[in-house]
């Protein structure tokens, strides 16, 4: 479905500041959208001549368009969820959490082995929020790590990890926007300078061995550790022939046939080559794996009749019904971003900022930070966000003689888009791993928003610095030292305040 866009001004920021702030007022998510993104609407019908009848009617096309573009991605996550209930129902989730209940006794230690899991699983986002926030909920459950925490835990090591790590969807995306400038090998010169990915790793591991939480997930985790559990985890004390197998295989089965699949989907097994293969059609490759994890839950359930057949297809249905509501808040979040970028010339509008400012040429990494992380967290996009960043960056380089702050500033527009796709509440990733950890949406945002900012404020001081020294190294550790600081001055804030 094509739709031409209407540049409309400073009126394109209002829809997903509109759906942001009543997100964050009212704590429901489903209206806050629908009203951002007809409001949108409103804008760009009243400014192409039509009228609300017209804003109705293209709200429904776009919603259909996304839908339509998303689709893959719609069967990966109801397929996956399905793997998710029938593996919790066979008893492998709870025979799981018996095992890694011996070996992770202290919250450190889960902390510490969510965040390492988080990690490995590098090879797209949204798979790694499900795929982790199954495999390690029942242990913080157990451990009364709070789903807040365990939800930042998931969020913090998808994008900032996917967007370093040089095979992964992300990866391939960055080289075909930088093809004119150097392509992959410019995409891993950018790896040092991309602040906001590396400190938020720092910041997880630092976070999970010290336990110096501040702000609201301080007093979520607070409130996790009075309770007599920090939340009730699904069980399967009728299922008590359920071993450790039942959710290591199926789980493994499909973090491989996901990882084969996105090749095979991209022609590896033609000559393509790997990195290039598994960003073709990642989210295709993604749902032959959930199917293969399918299959292999019931080749092992049903020979040992832990289910019937009969229970089988329930449990796929009842997983499916899951995955409807955050389907719902991905599908209204797909749709705002759609409006933002494609009828009413939002990020047009706040780049246009960079190529009018008249700032030193060492300022230009902190400037293009700044502009990415805002044009991300208002349209919930990183892709769509250094997509039309990157041709300004290489443009302003190429003709103000500053070819060397090409690769700063290209690391400097990754990661204000990583910034946005993080924490932003109408970001796809926010939602998958509120989804993953199974925490409400809106407590995902409120906790994790604090943390992903502070960062991206020392990141910030950061590009200020390579912008000037043409360096990372020299940013990267006066970032990690102002962060620590930054930490422990919180942290300590936060116990005077609750005395």
């Amino acid at each position: 479905m094509e739709f031409t866009m209407i540049e409309t001004g400073w009126l394109s920021l209002l829809p997903p500041v509109i759906a942001i702030a009543l997100a964050l007022l009212t704590k429901e998510v489903y209206s806050s959208l629908f009203i951002g993104l007809f409001s949108g609407m409103l804008i760009y019908s009243f400014a192409g001549g039509g009228g609300i009848v017209s804003a109705a009617a293209t709200t429904f096309d776009m919603m259909y368009s996304k839908i339509a573009d998303n689709a893959y991605m719609i069967i990966f996550l109801a397929l996956l969820w399905a793997v998710v209930v029938l593996v919790s129902k066979s008893g492998g989730s709870e025979a799981y959490g018996r095992w890694a209940g011996k070996r992770l006794k202290s919250k450190r230690s889960a902390a510490f082995a969510t965040s390492l899991l988080g990690v490995l699983v590098f090879i797209d986002d949204g798979f790694n929020c499900l795929t982790v926030g199954t495999v390690m909920r029942p242990i913080t459950d157990r451990l009364r790590i709070s789903r807040e925490k365990l939800a930042y835990i998931i969020d913090a090591t998808a994008a900032p990890v996917c967007i370093i790590a040089p095979v992964s969807s992300w990866a391939v995306a960055v080289a075909s926007e930088v093809s004119q400038t150097g392509g992959f090998h410019i995409f891993l010169s950018t790896i040092p300078y991309n602040l906001y990915a590396l400190l938020t790793i720092v910041m997880v591991f630092f976070i999970c061995f010290t336990g110096k939480d501040f702000g609201p997930m301080k007093r979520a985790e607070e409130q996790a550790a009075q309770e007599a559990a920090a939340v009730e985890t699904a069980q399967a004390q009728d299922r008590p022939k359920g071993r450790v197998v039942d959710l290591a295989l199926p789980i493994l089965v499909l973090v491989v046939c996901a990882i084969l699949g996105m090749a095979y989907v991209g022609g590896f097994f033609r000559g393509v080559g790997f990195s290039e293969a598994i960003g073709e059609n990642p989210a295709a490759g993604l749902t032959l794996g959930a199917f293969a994890g399918l299959v292999t839950a019931f080749a092992l359930y049903i020979p040992r009749k832990l289910m019937t057949a009969r229970e089988f297809i329930e449990d796929i249905v009842g997983g499916i019904g899951n995955i409807v509501p955050p389907m719902l808040i991905l599908i209204l979040s797909w749709s705002l971003g759609g409006v933002c970028r494609q009828l009413i010339g939002t990020g047009v509008y706040i780049s246009g900022f960079v190529s009018a400012a008249k700032l030193p040429l060492g300022f230009l990494p902190f400037l293009i930070f700044v502009v990415a992380a805002l044009m991300s967290f208002s349209m919930g996009t990183s892709w769509g966000t250094f997509s039309m960043l990157i041709p300004i960056v290489t443009m302003i380089c190429s003709a103000d003689g500053a070819g060397a702050l090409l690769v700063p500033t290209l690391g400097a527009t990754l990661a204000g888009s990583v910034y946005g796709d993080h924490c932003s509440p109408i970001s796809d990733t926010t939602i998958l791993a509120s989804t993953g950890a199974a925490c409400k949406h809106i407590r995902h945002v409120e906790t994790q928003l604090p943390y992903a900012t502070l960062v991206a404020v020392v990141c910030a001081v950061g590009y200020l610095i390579a912008g000037f020294t043409l360096t990372p190294w020299i940013a990267l550790a006066a970032g990690v030292a102002l962060l620590i600081g930054a930490l422990l001055v919180l942290n300590k804030s936060n116990l005077r305040l609750s005395k």
